[in-house]
């Protein structure tokens, strides 16, 4: 069993930085594909962007963050990050971090296997 805490969220204004961690409780979560999506009040879970435990770490995105959000991970720290730049208010949402065994990456909540609690980010106008 793999457990996630994100931490890192906030209130912040619109155009600043944020960076998201998610500490998993062990470092087999070397071997899973990682993930960090948001929901805002109303809306469904979205992707936001995943990291492979392979080739280097090969990045995700949803074309909404692209080029301002990057997603990367510490092995060794069983960390993964998500750095968050040039924020708008459409960003608002709890964040969550999550895991899935096997080499795929997949964009839908319900193919992910562990998830965190969730970080509130918000960003005011």
């Amino acid at each position: 069993q793999l457990q996630l805490v994100e931490s890192g969220g906030g209130l912040v204004q619109a155009g600043n930085s944020l960076r998201l961690s998610c500490a998993a409780s062990s470092r087999t979560s070397g071997n899973y594909v990682m993930g960090w999506f948001r929901q805002a009040p109303g809306k469904e879970r979205q992707f936001v962007a995943a990291i492979t435990s392979w080739n280097g770490g090969r990045t995700y995105y949803t074309d909404s963050v692209k080029g301002r959000f990057t997603i990367s991970r510490d092995n060794a720290k069983s960390t993964v990050y998500l750095e968050m730049n040039s924020l708008e208010p459409e960003d608002t949402a709890v964040y969550y971090c999550a895991a899935r065994g096997g080499m795929q990456v997949l964009t839908t909540a319900s193919e992910y296997d562990y998830w965190g609690r969730g970080t509130q980010v918000t960003v005011s106008s």
